[in-house]
């Protein structure tokens, strides 16, 4: 038995034995009613008394469990949105999870709604790994009603098996620390030295590494296609524009919610999204692959373009001849006159990248792709605004606070 619960109960135990004792020796002595003095006030308690209180409940968390205080959250409630009967008998399909926080005190016309990347959920905006408060409570702080979702098939949104939701797949420790966490040792693309704000060793069996790895969750193939869907309706429910904050496979849903509701979208903030454009790449060798990927741009299906295009082939395109910086690729363009992305023509657009993630390789070419389609796009390197050794993952780093701080402060000065 936890010996902190046995010694309080014990002496909450003779407590208890000595109030009973008191309670039946008053009886005793009691005289009758119509005998009885009237009753004097009751003693002030000594200041001894006062102290005896136990300090600490043994009900309260260990120090090990991270909490943090609620004064800026006024509600916090969920939302499943979109999902449909599928399958015979009948389950619910493509629905989304969706985590609303509110602050105490709105002070921000736009609520923000928050994508995840590959792998992750909501949590990612939560908390650290190594125990810190994540932006959702700088947001909270900063007066922004939030919107934080698990994607259809992904963490607490359910995922039907037998092919209906496509395969799963995950993450092995390996890979995250070659990509994300250990990439001095591990990485192998150019800027891979520069990575000094992952929280800890970055290796398994380091504390931090460990609890981050176990909120890696599997991915369904259909699981950001059905996210675009579920977004929509969520966007419809609130009623009001939104800023969307994406982050890495975040973008690709980001840009179609926007394309199909664009009244409803104040401005996107996106973080490393996915991509490029046109072409999948090999980060460890700075190239192209030899197939094509995002064959609409930004996405792999359909956005509205004019002149419009029924099939991607009407996209021409050329390839840069050098890139902006060494060790990242030339983009894919358009040839001009180039078309354009006539439902984000209103919408200010910021994409950020780091200086240690593998990502950089091609961070530059969706927000050019973007630009020259008639978007207020600017894309900003982190390094450029005094923000260094991040990487992809940022919103888990140990400077992750300058990082919401610089989003926000965007925000503040783009946004209407």
């Amino acid at each position: 038995m936890n010996s902190k619960v046995f010694d309080t109960g014990l002496r909450l135990s003779t407590i208890a034995c000595a109030i009973a004792a008191l309670i039946a020796c008053g009886q005793e002595q009691m005289p009758a009613a119509d005998t009885m003095e009237p009753a004097a006030a009751p003693a002030a308690p000594a200041p001894e008394a006062e102290t005896a209180a136990v300090d600490v409940s043994i009900a309260m968390p260990p120090d090990s469990i991270p909490l943090y205080s609620t004064d800026s959250i006024a509600r916090k409630g969920f939302y499943y949105a979109g999902g449909d009967y599928v399958g015979d008998p009948p389950v619910m399909g493509g629905q989304m999870y969706v985590d609303v926080w509110e602050p105490a005190e709105i002070t921000q016309p736009y609520p923000i709604v928050l994508f995840h990347g590959n792998g992750q959920t909501g949590v990612d905006w939560q908390q650290t790994p190594d125990g810190r408060p994540g932006w959702a409570y700088y947001l909270m702080e900063h007066g922004y009603v939030i919107y934080m979702v698990d994607y259809p098939a992904r963490g607490r949104s359910a995922y039907i098996p037998g092919g209906v939701h496509g395969d799963l797949g995950i993450r092995t420790a390996e890979q995250l620390e070659t990509i994300w966490t250990n990439v001095g040792e591990k990485g192998n693309f150019p800027l891979k030295d520069n990575h000094t704000q992952w929280p800890g060793g970055g290796h398994r069996g380091d504390p931090i590494f460990d609890t981050f790895i176990k909120s890696q969750v599997q991915f369904a193939g259909r699981s950001t296609e059905m996210a675009r869907f579920a977004t929509i309706e969520l966007l419809d429910e609130i009623g009001t524009p939104v800023i969307l904050m994406t982050h890495s496979q975040g973008g690709g849903v980001g840009w179609g919610v926007a394309d199909a509701r664009p009244d409803l979208v104040a401005a996107i903030v996106t973080i490393e999204p996915g991509g490029p454009q046109i072409s999948p790449v090999d980060t460890a060798n700075v190239a192209y692959r030899d197939r094509i990927g995002n064959a609409w741009g930004p996405t792999n299906y359909p956005l509205t373009y004019d002149p419009p295009v029924a099939d991607p082939a009407e996209i021409e395109t050329v390839l840069e001849e050098t890139s902006d910086q060494p060790g990242e690729i030339p983009c894919y363009m358009q040839v001009e006159p180039a078309r354009r992305l006539v439902n984000l023509a209103d919408i200010p657009v910021l994409a950020i990248s780091a200086d240690g993630t593998y990502h950089r390789v091609f961070d530059a070419c969706i927000p050019k792709w973007l630009s020259q389609a008639g978007v207020d796009a600017e894309f900003v390197r982190l390094e450029d605004v005094g923000i260094s050794g991040n990487g992809h993952m940022m919103m888990l780093e140990l400077n992750s606070d300058d990082i919401i701080a610089f989003l926000d402060g965007w925000i503040q000065e783009n946004v209407d």
